[in-house]
């Protein structure tokens, strides 16, 4: 016996195939939500730790900053007190200065050599006096230049021939000189300058 199918059946596959074409799609675009969100999550989990690491470092940042601020006022007030505790070694050593000064200046006062003013402005002295010739006070110069630990750097301002009465008829040509010198603290003396063993022992003697 022969059997006909009369039912529809390319309209039911065709059926079938969409609805598979159908679930595919939602499938793959349930896939992609799934994949977005979970992206989506896991970015937000980064930008959210970045943020909790970006913050800890601000903080740490700022108390840096503030220790750093607190050396820095540390060190100011450590320069002040040093330069303090300078100033008073300096007012202590200044106070026998002239006891110093005199004793060098008549060590090294050759012959022939006398001084008529003397002018000290801070740590240099002028100097002003009278020579029997131009010789002594190039004399005087070398001396004070060499031969003191406390006496620096003396420099000849000004020299002028003069003559002097020693007599009514007796008439000696002299040199008017001005000169300046440096002093030395005994701080600066103390701390390895060349001569300083000699200044120690003049100083204590």
């Amino acid at each position: 016996m022969i059997l006909i199918n009369l039912l529809p059946h390319r309209e039911a596959a065709r059926k079938r195939r969409k609805e598979t074409f159908y679930a595919s799609l939602g499938a793959a675009a349930l896939l992609g939500v799934l994949l977005a969100g979970g992206a989506y999550v896991w970015y937000q989990t980064q930008i959210s730790g970045q943020q909790s690491k970006n913050t800890y470092l601000h903080s740490e940042i700022t108390k840096l900053e503030s220790e750093i601020k607190e050396i820095s006022t540390l060190q100011s007030e450590i320069a002040a007190l040093r330069a303090r505790q300078t100033a008073v070694e300096d007012l202590q050593g200044d106070r026998n200065l002239p006891v110093h000064l005199l004793n060098e200046l008549v060590r090294q006062l050759p012959d022939g050599v006398y001084l008529t003013s003397m002018k000290q402005d801070n740590q240099t002295v002028t100097l002003q006096g009278m020579a029997q010739s131009n010789e002594r006070v190039s004399e005087l110069l070398r001396n004070l230049g060499n031969n003191s630990p406390w006496l620096v750097k003396p420099e000849l301002v000004e020299i002028t021939s003069a003559s002097v009465n020693l007599t009514p008829r007796d008439q000696r040509r002299v040199a008017n000189f001005t000169m300046r010198i440096g002093v030395k603290r005994p701080t600066d003396v103390e701390k390895g300058a060349p001569g300083a063993p000699a200044a120690s022992a003049a100083a204590k003697g």
